[in-house]
């Protein structure tokens, strides 16, 4: 059974960081590019960032890039969002995903297996 489990959410000021982590099981977590996303109520599912299944091959948002970095430990089934520089429009609800090819891509229908969120609130 595939788990994606998100951590590191939480409320944070304008202007500060954040990292989120997602800890996967249950799948050859190597052999796929994995991305994050977000959501708010009333929004689809937007893309923030991915990455191929080596680590090498990166994609972002331009709402993100040059804030966002995005990175895995494939030795122990890691993803990793680090946020700088957080506005108040980052705030959402953050999904890790498994894309169901190695190459880390931009839209969600693409991903087989989601985590179920993890929540950030960027005050002003």
């Amino acid at each position: 059974q595939v788990q994606l489990v998100e951590s590191g959410g939480g409320l944070v000021q304008a202007g500060g960081s954040l990292r989120l982590s997602c800890a996967a099981s249950g799948l050859m977590f190597g052999a796929h590019g994995m991305g994050w996303f977000r959501q708010t109520p009333g929004k689809e599912r937007e893309f923030v960032a991915a990455v191929g299944w080596s680590g090498v091959s990166t994609t972002y948002a331009d709402s993100v890039k040059g804030r966002f970095t995005i990175a895995r430990d494939n030795a122990k089934n890691m993803l990793y969002l680090q946020m700088d520089s957080l506005k108040p429009e980052d705030t959402a609800i953050y999904y890790c995903a498994a894309d169901a090819d190695p190459s880390g891509r931009r839209w969600a229908h693409e991903y087989a297996y989601w985590g179920q969120g993890t929540r950030v609130t960027v005050s002003s």
